[in-house]
């Protein structure tokens, strides 16, 4: 089987590079010609656990390559995916779907024969109607069906999500497109993977559910961390003990300073949207979007706050930049929030992450960039620990202390637990449970 897949972005790449393990023919397009030089020479333009290495294994086989010649690419494939990015539009919130109009009438233009058009794109519900009357338009005799296909990668585990699917979603009225995307997806079978076959309306709002279902657990948790901090309780223990709950779930049950990424912020807003156009709108989601933007900045408030109330003058290092660990991805980081109010407040911000810090340094130009996590601790009147990168899982803790010029770390992933923070001498602050100081501890044993 061959197939193209138009983007070359984070959804598309990681698509080929495992459609290629599977066996298939793919020919991945961009119009960028840099991204596709790169790609070429082996070199991946995003960071995600193996990528590099299923790309390289599978561009040696010749299973897979990359062009900028999206009519080469679709001539004679049983099917062309479109990956390109849906960004936020500014003004409302919407998804930007001029990108995938504008693959559509490219690949309309390119078809020689039967393809299934396929959207991997996330999308608002309407849009695989639209794509379908825009390749109408452009090929009126052309044989071609739509379908919905959306994805459902974590950045940093993404291989292993397409590779081992919870789930995969199609959405066609076609039964030959049907038959042409399960041969695609057969592998899968083998392991047993649930296949939802549904309409593409349907396989298109299951995306923004999911994220939307998602996000609303991340930011339950994050409020009911707000209420153990004013009453005594501990959020780590409340999220066991209702996560054990086979009808709630133990995933995504963890506070923090709000959810990022190219997704839920983006998927969020864009549901909402649609439902007010709908006129049937989402209460619920609406909560979500509001509550998560004013939570990124109630964690630099809560800095300051640790800090005495006072930043100006004092060094804060941050361990941590980008939205979530095992990617380089700054896109709505909470670090873009949380870091330009305390610069704002007068500290000066010493910050080191394994993989961020070439976009971070683009967004956020005015911090000091530290080549590894003791260089920007050392002198640092307060640590914080942002994002929840294993390196930062063990600290030496004797060594943190002695380089900190005042004892004070501030967990909002919630990364260590306090008995150790204590008995490094670190006065101890984290979400959704209580503040831990050496002196507090001695009192209370005494």
């Amino acid at each position: 089987m061959r197939i193209a897949i138009v983007g070359t972005g984070y959804v598309g790449l990681v698509s080929g590079a495992c459609f290629s393990e599977f066996g298939v023919d793919v020919v991945c397009v961009d119009q960028d010609r840099t991204k596709i030089d790169r790609l070429q020479r082996g070199e991946m333009p995003i960071f995600e656990p193996g990528l590099e290495a299923l790309v390289a294994k599978n561009a040696a086989a010749g299973r897979i390559s990359f062009t900028t010649d999206l009519a080469a690419a679709v001539a004679g494939a049983e099917a062309a995916f479109i990956a390109v990015g849906t960004p936020s539009r500014r003004g409302d919130g919407h998804a930007d779907l001029s990108y995938v109009y504008a693959a559509a009438e490219e690949i309309g233009r390119a078809l020689t024969g039967y393809t299934v058009v396929v959207t991997k794109s996330t999308v608002p519900v309407g849009t695989g109607r639209k794509v379908a009357a825009i390749l109408r338009r452009v090929r009126p005799q052309g044989n071609f069906d739509v379908a919905s296909n959306p994805e459902f990668l974590r950045e940093g585990s993404a291989i292993e999500d397409f590779m081992r699917p919870d789930r995969v979603v199609i959405g066609t009225d076609s039964d030959q497109a049907r038959a042409v995307l399960r041969a695609l997806y057969r592998p899968l079978y083998l392991i047993e993977t649930p296949m939802v076959f549904t309409d593409i309306e349907t396989a298109e709002l299951i995306k923004y559910a999911a994220n939307a279902f998602l996000a609303t657990k991340i930011t339950f948790i994050n409020e009911m961390a707000d209420l153990c901090e004013r009453v005594g309780a501990d959020v780590q223990e409340v999220a066991k003990g209702i996560g054990l709950d086979g009808r709630i779930g133990r995933k995504f049950l963890h506070a923090g300073p709000g959810f990022g990424g190219s997704c839920f912020p983006k998927d969020c807003r864009a549901l909402v949207r649609t439902a007010h156009e709908a006129q049937s709108p989402l209460s619920i989601v609406e909560t979500v979007v509001r509550v998560n933007e004013a939570r990124k900045l109630s964690m630099a408030d809560k800095i300051i706050d640790a800090c005495g109330g006072v930043v100006a003058g004092k060094t804060v290092a941050v361990l941590g930049l980008t939205f979530k660990p095992n990617t380089d991805d700054m896109r709505d980081s909470p670090s873009l929030a949380i870091l330009p109010r305390l610069a704002a407040a007068g500290a000066r911000i010493r910050a080191y992450d394994p993989e961020g810090m070439p976009e971070a340094k683009k967004q956020l130009p005015d911090l000091v960039y530290c080549a590894d996590a003791y260089e920007a601790i050392d002198g640092a009147d307060a640590l914080v620990l942002l994002t929840e990168w294993n390196a930062f899982r063990a600290l030496d803790l004797d060594r943190v202390r002695n380089l900190l010029a005042a004892p004070l770390v501030i967990d909002l992933r919630n990364i260590y637990q306090p008995d150790e923070m204590l008995a490094a001498g670190l006065t101890y602050v984290s979400v959704g449970r209580p503040v831990y100081t050496p002196r507090a501890q001695l009192r209370a044993l005494a």
